[in-house]
């Protein structure tokens, strides 16, 4: 006679939902949002889609969840506001963004070309960093300087992911630092 119960599977909820939260960014950063399925992440993961739509509901609130799961760039409010333009420009020359930052930014590029994720990128970045930034600068016009100083840090920063690096040697890469690092100060000083 057999005394012990029959082997289960222990599950694990929160792990699940966490390979699940793992496969679709690497779907939405690879591939656009129309063209990103619940079955297709499902797979990747090994599960049923059922349990993808039970864990997130619909793919929006699962894309919804992958946007909130990226980096927000609070860390661009942190240290000390004197030298945040210099702190910012060294960071945008010279150092290489890490991946999960990358993913991001992939998100946010592949989404301009679908409506519905469009429009959630737009909602969750004035949420999570336009609204945050622009109270971070300050009146009077905190918004457009937060608004230009955003547009101009994202357009570096796509433009060194694309190209690779500045290719540029090293005193042009300590110019492009001190003249980016006094812009992007002018921005917050206004």
């Amino acid at each position: 006679m057999d005394c012990c119960p029959p082997f289960t599977r222990r599950r694990d909820a929160a792990a699940t939902r966490g390979a699940i939260l793992d496969a679709a960014l690497i779907r939405f950063a690879a591939e656009s949002y129309d063209d990103v399925g619940m079955r297709d992440i499902a797979r990747d993961v090994g599960v049923d889609a059922a349990l993808v739509s039970r864990y997130f509901g619909s793919k929006e609130d699962l894309f919804v969840a992958v946007l909130d799961g990226c980096d927000n760039g609070s860390t661009l409010m942190s240290g000390d506001r004197a030298t945040w333009g210099q702190r910012v420009a060294r960071e945008l020359v010279y150092e290489r963004k890490p991946e999960s930052k990358l993913r991001g930014m992939l998100i946010m590029l592949r989404s301009i070309s679908s409506a519905k994720a469009s429009e959630l990128v737009q909602r969750s970045a004035d949420e999570r960093f336009h609204g945050p930034f622009a109270a971070w600068v300050g009146e009077p016009d905190g918004a457009v300087r937060a608004r230009l100083a955003a547009g101009l840090i994202m357009g570096i920063a796509i433009g060194r992911e694309l190209s690779g690096g500045f290719n540029m040697t090293t005193e042009q890469c300590e110019l492009m630092c001190s003249r980016l690092a006094v812009t992007l100060q002018g921005f917050i000083d206004g």
